[in-house]
């Protein structure tokens, strides 16, 4: 069995990288280029698991550098069974002052990317009648977040687009479903003022932020042959942020 995660040299996408691995999944780790990939010990810990892990390299929002991303894990590891549409970037700013290059290069990113792999991958997928993708949307997609309408257009886009791929592949054997992670612990929160830290934590039942991990261990159980009859389905990762 073969996962391909995009964007999975660090942060979330490392941490499901390597819990698939543990699953037993051979691993195909994206990023955009080698520098993506400094300081990150995703092969090694995904090779500790006993797989067998490849790093690729690919723009995902370039529809043809995304062809030959497929086509290059397929042929490096004999199939694909399992794609993660992870990648993503962010580009904030409020609205009245956000440039279209803000706003264009996220969607190319976040949105345009799931369009490229989930088409191409869908057709590999497809002449083996079975697959999984699972692509990671966001609570901002779900509830909007003010600073974001270029974010929280692309991951609410994220989630019509993995409906309409559900419908379309089913027949396929091919299940699509999405998640969408709250406040994650990451570098990125690493950063924020406590202030903005306990404003955050106020709105979320649980009163912590989730982790990389928890996230991860979503994704597992959604590429597991235990969600063999699960599909079009967005589980929110939150800690009840939306209660």
């Amino acid at each position: 069995m073969v996962a391909l995660i995009t964007g999975g040299a660090r942060g979330i996408g490392k941490a499901i990288a390597l819990r698939l691995a543990k699953d037993g999944f051979d691993i195909a780790v994206n990023d955009l280029n080698e520098a993506a990939f400094e300081g990150s010990d995703v092969l090694e810990a995904c090779e500790n698991f006993g797989v067998k892990v490849g790093k690729f390299y690919a723009n995902v929002a370039n529809s043809s550098e995304c062809e030959a991303l497929v086509k290059a894990v397929a042929a490096t590891f004999g199939g694909l069974d399992v794609l993660v549409n992870n990648a993503g970037i962010t580009r904030d700013g409020l609205m009245a002052r956000m440039s279209d290059e803000q706003y264009d290069s996220v969607i190319a990113v976040n949105q345009k990317s799931v369009f490229n792999l989930t088409k191409f991958a869908g057709n590999l997928m497809g002449r083996a009648k079975k697959g999984r993708i699972i692509n990671v949307s966001s609570v901002a997609g779900l509830y909007g977040n003010p600073g974001q309408m270029n974010y929280s257009a692309s991951k609410a886009a994220i989630i019509g687009m993995t409906k309409t791929a559900a419908k379309e592949l089913g027949r396929r054997g091919i299940t699509v479903n999405a998640i969408a992670p709250g406040f994650i612990s990451t570098p990125m929160t690493d950063k924020l003022t406590e202030e903005q830290k306990a404003s955050m934590l106020s709105q979320i039942a649980m009163r912590r932020y989730g982790t990389p991990e928890e996230v991860a261990s979503v994704v597992s159980f959604l590429a597991s042959a235990d969600a063999s009859y699960v599909t079009g389905q967005v589980v929110e990762i939150s800690g009840g942020l939306s209660m």
